[in-house]
């Protein structure tokens, strides 16, 4: 996390809107000199002083009232998951996010959920964002995933850092792109995290994508949606895709990729299970 990501979050979404998209005036004269809305103009929208709504993009307002957030919020025209992007930035959800418990360990009950899916692929991530466990399928889908030590597993590391990954993910763009903004959400809701803030560093250092994608502050909260993959076997796949919250576990979701009942991505994901459960072949007595 930034030091004032609260500000640079307000200035970027500001940024993204014009006069025409909220109802205002349209400026006569030479035209606009900023991109976006003015200062001047959201503060006006939120009710609230120009003088301190410049201070609060500046990082030299702290502790907003959740009034004023619910204000810039409204002003802004924000989504729910914005919303609750600006609060976390902003302290109000952070203390109680991070005083929860949270367990970074695979249930028995939730390995055996998983090995229960034979024809899904399914994984357990945990607060940091690091794979703890996936079943049979998962590994045979993702294998250069499901090889690295546990403290690299991580389905976003892998796909902004791996060059692999962009063979995989026949979209890859769409998809590396939904992982920055998911993360921006994480590292808002939980702002003491190390594993997460040391993975921004890592994807800073080494990503050539990240950093801009990274500055242009979008959030967004995906729970299902399609996925298209190319696996080596398998051949081309289109997933849907399922998160599910482990409420007996604060902090874990279940990721389940699957595809619909005698579609062909369904009998490539049977023949990729049946070649997963083929034993190797013996070996010949002559070199025993």
């Amino acid at each position: 996390m930034g030091k004032n990501d609260l500000g640079d979050f307000l200035r970027a979404r500001r940024a993204g809107l014009t006069p025409d998209d909220l109802g205002l005036p349209a400026e006569s004269g030479a035209g606009r000199r900023v991109a976006g809305l003015r200062r001047g103009e959201v503060a006006q929208l939120a009710g609230v002083s120009t003088e301190y709504y410049t201070r609060l993009e500046q990082g030299r307002a702290r502790q907003p009232s959740e009034q004023v957030l619910r204000a810039l919020c409204d002003a802004l025209r924000f989504d729910d998951i914005e919303r609750r992007h600006l609060f976390a930035l902003a302290g109000a959800t952070a203390e109680r996010l991070d005083r929860a418990e949270h367990s970074s360990r695979l249930r028995p009950a939730l390995r055996q959920v998983l090995d229960s899916m034979e024809l899904a692929s399914a994984f357990v991530s945990d607060r940091n964002l690091t794979v703890v466990g996936g079943n049979a399928l998962w590994a045979l889908l993702f294998p250069d995933v499901a090889e690295l030590p546990r403290r690299e597993r991580s389905m976003a590391r892998w796909t902004l850092l791996d060059p692999r990954a962009r063979l995989v993910w026949r979209d890859w763009e769409r998809v590396a792109r939904d992982y920055v903004h998911g993360l921006r959400l994480a590292a808002a809701a939980q702002p003491r995290n190390q594993h997460i803030a040391n993975l921004i560093g890592e994807l800073m250092m080494r990503s050539p994508e990240f950093p801009a994608w990274w500055s242009e502050h979008r959030v967004r909260e995906r729970s299902t949606g399609l996925k298209r993959l190319r696996h080596p076997v398998a051949g081309d796949l289109e997933l849907q895709y399922e998160i599910f919250t482990a409420v007996a576990d604060p902090g874990q979701s279940m990721v389940v990729y699957s595809a619909p009942a005698g579609s062909p991505s369904q009998e490539r994901l049977r023949l990729l299970a049946s070649w997963g459960r083929e034993p190797a072949p013996a070996r010949d007595s002559a070199e025993s």
